[in-house]
């Protein structure tokens, strides 16, 4: 029993002990409530639970490093995570996990629960899908919708280069970085990048079959990253474009390099193995070579993983109660992350500890900043 009923659950924040307690916060104190609403929508993020609330919606189509196992093993996976924006951004989130993965139903599904939440998290959705859904939803809802596959891996990715650049003598506009993953993940990192001030000579991304160039048969998202990307029309493997490089961002797939592979990188190198459990690349072979090395596990240093960029995000977007995800927004939370790392900045110590507590104030008020300026 100590195991089950999950790791969540719904607490009263009013009391509930007394007859008064009932007539107050059922009824029939609560009609008041409700004729409020009904001539006041604004009333409803003010007082009730949807200022608070955020819907973690997955269909388990691409389920952390398990890949397909449907919803219902998506359901612990999506509980898991609305403990942590609780215990790290007092948010309340609940898991839905719906069985059907046409965009279609997925959209109307959302839309139609959208009335009792404050924002809504995408989560393992697979990719080309996710993007299909993300930007309906962004244009159909009144509410921001974050895609935490996308635009927390962006974040988190952006936040610990800058620090890695200033450690390394490097600007945006002069660096150059292969990105290994043209889905969800490696999508956003290359647009958050060009909005960063890398440039698109600078950026080269690669999918399981090498660079993506025009000259390629692409469709879709992948079209799209040829076309703004690349501009040096850099063919061939990956290992290919690392020649010389100075960054390589891996959300691809574990044992996709060899330490060769790195040593022929530029003087100096950042890489960023991201792939779970197991790394593009094995982490200690790479610091051989490369003078940052981070990766997505907890027992190697500079862990990049989500958890340091949605609690805040989710924080700064409900309380500011912003109508959208923008990328301003995104930019001053991945400035506000490499921040918090402040004087303890080195080569093992490129982001934060999700444990350090200015983390999510700080980047909550910087989305919440650039929510403001934005009107």
């Amino acid at each position: 029993m100590t195991r089950s009923r999950g790791k969540v659950e719904v607490a009263a924040r009013v009391a509930l002990d007394t007859p008064d307690d009932l007539a107050e916060h059922y009824t029939p104190g609560v009609a008041d409530q409700a004729k409020r609403v009904a001539d006041d929508p604004s009333v409803l993020a003010r007082e009730t639970v949807k200022g608070n609330s955020v819907a973690i919606v997955s269909d388990g189509s691409a389920l952390l490093g398990l890949g397909d196992r449907g919803p219902a093993a998506a359901l612990p996976v999506m509980e898991g995570k609305a403990a942590l924006l609780k215990r790290f951004a007092d948010v309340d989130a609940w898991p839905i996990c719906p069985v059907s993965r046409e965009p279609d139903d997925l959209v109307r599904t959302v839309r139609d629960l959208a009335t009792s939440f404050g924002a809504i998290n995408l989560e393992d959705i697979a990719a080309p899908r996710c993007f299909t859904v993300e930007r309906r939803l962004h244009d159909e809802l009144d509410i921001p919708v974050f895609h935490d596959d996308q635009h927390g891996t962006a974040v988190v990715v952006l936040g610990a280069l800058h620090n890695a650049l200033n450690l390394t003598g490097r600007e945006p506009a002069g660096t150059s970085v292969v990105i290994a993953g043209a889905g969800a993940a490696g999508s956003a990192i290359a647009r958050l990048l060009l909005r960063a001030g890398y440039r698109s000579e600078g950026i080269v991304v690669c999918d399981s079959e090498g660079v993506l160039h025009p000259d390629r048969d692409l469709v879709g998202e992948k079209h799209w990253l040829a076309d703004n990307t690349n501009a040096a029309a850099t063919t061939g493997s990956v290992q290919d474009a690392l020649r010389d490089a100075d960054v390589f961002v891996g959300v691809s797939a574990g044992g996709l390099l060899e330490p060769g592979d790195v040593a022929a990188m530029a003087d100096r190198a950042i890489v960023f193995a991201l792939a779970n459990p197991d790394p593009e690349v094995d982490p200690d072979a790479a610091r051989e070579h490369a003078e940052i090395v981070a990766t997505g596990r907890s027992d190697f240093p500079n862990q990049i993983n989500n958890v340091l960029a949605f609690p805040g995000m989710f924080r700064g977007l409900l309380d500011s109660g912003a109508p959208r995800v923008t990328g301003e927004m995104l930019l001053a939370a991945a400035r506000a992350l490499a921040d918090v790392v402040g004087e303890d900045l080195d080569a093992e110590h490129i982001v934060p500890s999700v444990f350090d507590e200015a983390l999510v104030p700080a980047m909550a008020e910087a989305v919440a900043g650039a929510a403001k300026a934005a009107g």
